[in-house]
């Protein structure tokens, strides 16, 4: 049974740890910039989640769209026979519940991954504050914009790449998205198993494991623990060019 979450005004400890490095605060000034912009003209309500609760669940009546100021969030759809399909990742800045807009209900559940804090924000309120404060408009359309393009490379990457390339480019995204706000990419902790990291990625959990296990052995990645959650990641480019390589044709054997 998932928790829900229940108000709250004290805010956490980020889960990722900035990284005094010039081009990596950067890359997460336009996040914070965007939540300084909604902190001030909307005074979203403060809420503390913790690895479990959800915040919304599929049927329930759309009112407010949220932004996730620090943690993880998995967004999950079930079918008609309970089967659980993960079908997207959140990260600090991101939006969640653009799915209840068309429908007037939310369509997944959306539950945390780890200890964070949200934004609650009323979607009538956003709508208002949008025509005397057209900036918000701006970041309502960037942040559809970005989940649309995610969706279309997440299927790609499931239609197109192979096993091996599709954890490998799995890793990338998780490992990029971390930079752009900011935080440290040469160790990662995954808030996700085996099991669901396959479910996200139409896979079994074997294969996923033999996927990572092979990315290890090329030194692409290492393990900081034996739970081997934590993904020591020394080049993200190093994921990119075994995608490719994943990628190449095998060259032609001489008769």
């Amino acid at each position: 049974m998932l928790n829900t979450v229940a108000p709250s005004k004290t805010a956490p400890v980020p889960t990722g740890l900035a990284l005094p490095t010039i081009g990596w605060e950067c890359a997460g000034r336009n996040t914070a910039d965007t939540l300084k912009l909604l902190c001030e003209q909307l005074t979203p309500q403060r809420r503390v989640v913790h690895t479990g609760d959800t915040i919304y669940q599929a049927g329930e009546r759309f009112g407010n769209l949220y932004i996730l100021n620090s943690g993880f969030f998995k967004i999950v759809n079930l079918s008609a026979d309970g089967r659980e399909q993960v079908v997207g990742l959140k990260f600090r800045g991101d939006w969640l519940g653009f799915d209840g807009i068309a429908g007037s209900r939310y369509s997944c559940d959306a539950v945390a991954m780890d200890t964070g804090e949200i934004w609650v924000v009323s979607y009538e309120a956003l709508l208002a504050a949008c025509v005397t404060h057209p900036g918000l408009l701006q970041v309502l359309h960037t942040a559809m914009s970005r989940e649309i393009s995610h969706d279309r490379d997440s299927l790609m990457s499931v239609c197109t790449l192979p096993a091996d390339a599709r954890v490998a480019d799995f890793l990338r995204y998780w490992a990029e998205t971390l930079a752009e706000r900011g935080m440290r990419t040469d160790e990662i902790t995954l808030r996700m198993t085996r099991a669901e990291i396959g479910n996200y990625l139409g896979m079994t959990l074997e294969s996923v494991s033999r996927a990572l296990s092979r990315l290890a052995r090329d030194n692409v990645i290492g393990f900081a623990t034996k739970g081997r959650r934590d993904v020591q990641i020394p080049d993200v480019g190093a994921l990119s060019a075994f995608v490719q390589r994943c990628l190449a044709p095998a060259p032609a054997m001489l008769q």
